[in-house]
């Protein structure tokens, strides 16, 4: 048996010990979240419960949530994977994730929280027309989010198919249709109010793990950050091109392009994800939605720069293919670092790699949480309550198309999270960003800011970023015509780039631009000075 092959057998959890330490780990959280959502769950009483967690909640408070809601699986398992395989390149997730947040905090966070009730399409919808707007707002809502839930879903069934043992694709698709269950029963019994305290939670252990493994990894080294380095190039077999630009980006023309459009996608793509952009609705006053962000930045900040002891750590001390024997995209680089750091074979390995995985666990689940939220409130607000019910939807209606959607929306990612499960969550999650980027953001900044954009604009915005974005991904690397695609055994891609966002994200732009000139449309110049003075201070705001 090589090293690679003894080191994933252990991790696996193969002693029996380890296995039921593992097992004993992720029920107690399990159950502790379960109890958190049927506590938040009686006390949601109508839809500003179920919606925003009825504005409770304060800026700290939302902002340990929103960065809860952030610091996804791609976070911790899929960029500590990217650097510990490719070194500097790995490391420009965490730069792009975390500019991401100051376009959030100065473009959008406050003048959204001041426009909108529940959702994107309330914004949109303000002086457009609203059936079409919000079918349109609803269903890039819904798209954005699947692409975001098939990232967490292909994440824990890595991280649970590695600790237990489970080597089938049964096994692994058995594990995210148990994810997929659990988000379910966290949205539609705790609504907002569950998952804020979910996620909240789970910020809390992610730093806490994230944290501990950068201390043991610095006095592995001697708090020497520069032998660190040193022994991650030499032990990843590249030498100092690990700790340069260009092992993944950067090789070939096509890299190099691949490397902008990521970089344009990430740090755009925050301000127009709507399981980020929900959040702001849950603080009573825009005062608290810019704290709630400062919160983040913060924190989210700290832990991003703990990425690089995790994934420079997990290269110094792990070899390349014994990561990738665990899994070919590197997602499980993380649990294997605690394995190494408590030492392999011995009880204080198996539990350190046992509570890191619980917390990475605890991660997924919240993130899915958020997201299964979001999409599923857009559909009973924007396209139940508002399209097709005309606006004579009672709450209680809307609140059980809510929980319906979730039902629909859950079946659908653990379809899709299964045939996604050998993929890379960071990159998952930057197609993600991409599709936010290109649909959602360019209709919100010129719905808030253009006086001149009309219905047909956002319309032209949104269905053209959305089907641009998803065009390019269907027929690009990332689903074939490569050994890492999501099927590797056919080759349909004429898209040479990974991510789509440099082609998509100027199209969705320019796309609102062309649609309002050709419009016939006259803006409502009262409604937009209406809803200019509300999103700039306040006014009129729920």
């Amino acid at each position: 048996m090589s090293p690679a092959q003894h080191t994933a057998l252990l991790a696996a959890g193969e002693a029996g010990e380890h296995r039921t330490l593992i097992i004993i780990l992720f029920s107690v959280f399990v159950a502790a979240t379960l109890v958190i959502t049927v506590w938040a769950g009686r006390q949601t009483k109508d839809a500003a419960d179920f919606y925003a967690g009825g504005r409770q909640f304060t800026g700290f408070q939302n902002g340990l949530a929103v960065s809860g809601d952030y610091m996804s699986a791609a976070s911790f398992l899929g960029i500590a994977g990217a650097i510990a395989l490719f070194g500097y390149d790995g490391f420009l997730y965490s730069i792009g994730f975390l500019v991401a947040w100051l376009v959030a905090l100065l473009l959008v966070a406050e003048p959204l929280r001041n426009s909108g009730r529940y959702t994107m399409g309330d914004v949109l919808a303000y002086r457009m027309r609203q059936r079409p707007v919000r079918t349109a707002a609803g269903t890039s809502t819904i798209v954005v989010s699947i692409f975001y839930l098939l990232a967490q879903m292909a994440g824990a069934g890595v991280l649970v198919s590695l600790l237990l043992g489970i080597t089938s694709d049964g096994g692994k698709i058995g594990i995210v249709a148990l994810v997929g269950v659990l988000m379910i029963v966290y949205v539609t019994i705790g609504g907002m109010k569950g998952t804020t305290w979910v996620q909240m939670v789970k910020a809390v252990l992610l730093i806490a793990g994230a944290l501990l493994l950068t201390f043991l990894v610095l006095l592995k080294f001697d708090f020497n950050i520069s032998d660190l380095l040193g022994s991650a190039a030499s032990n990843s077999g590249k030498g100092s091109a690990f700790l340069e630009p260009g092992l993944k980006y950067g090789a070939t023309g096509t890299t190099k392009l691949d490397f902008i459009s990521l970089g344009i996608a990430l740090v755009l793509g925050t301000a127009g994800l709507p399981h980020i952009l929900i959040r702001f609705y849950t603080v009573p006053t825009a005062k608290a939605a810019r704290k709630s962000v400062l919160w983040a930045i913060g924190l989210i900040g700290a832990f991003y720069l703990m990425t690089l002891a995790l994934g420079f750590g997990a290269a110094a001390l792990i070899k390349p293919d014994e990561i990738t024997a665990s899994n070919k995209a590197g997602n499980t680089a993380a649990p294997l670092l605690a394995l190494h750091l408590g030492g392999v074979d011995s009880n204080w390995g198996a539990i350190l790699l046992a509570t890191i995985s619980a917390v990475a666990f605890a991660t997924i689940l919240a993130v899915v949480a958020g997201l299964t939220l979001a999409s599923s409130s857009s559909f009973a607000h924007d396209i139940y309550a508002n399209v097709i019910k005309r606006g004579t939807a009672t709450e209680k209606q809307e609140m059980s198309a809510a929980r319906y959607a979730t039902v629909g929306i859950g079946a659908v990612s653990i379809l899709l999270g299964a045939l996604a499960r050998d993929l890379n969550v960071a990159g998952l999650v930057a197609l993600a960003f991409a599709v936010a980027a290109s649909a959602n953001l360019p209709t919100i900044l010129y719905s808030l800011f253009w006086k001149r954009f009309t219905t047909a604009g956002a319309l032209w915005s949104i269905y053209g970023g959305l089907v641009t974005a998803v065009g390019l991904v269907l027929f690009s690397p990332v689903v074939s015509g490569k050994p890492s695609s999501m099927f590797p055994d056919v080759d349909f891609h004429w898209f040479p780039l990974e991510n789509p966002g440099i082609i998509s994200i100027p199209v969705g732009f320019l796309l609102g631009v062309v649609g309002t000139l050709l419009s016939k449309e006259e803006p409502d110049k009262a409604k937009y000075a209406e809803l200019e003075v509300r999103s700039l201070t306040g006014t009129g705001a729920h």
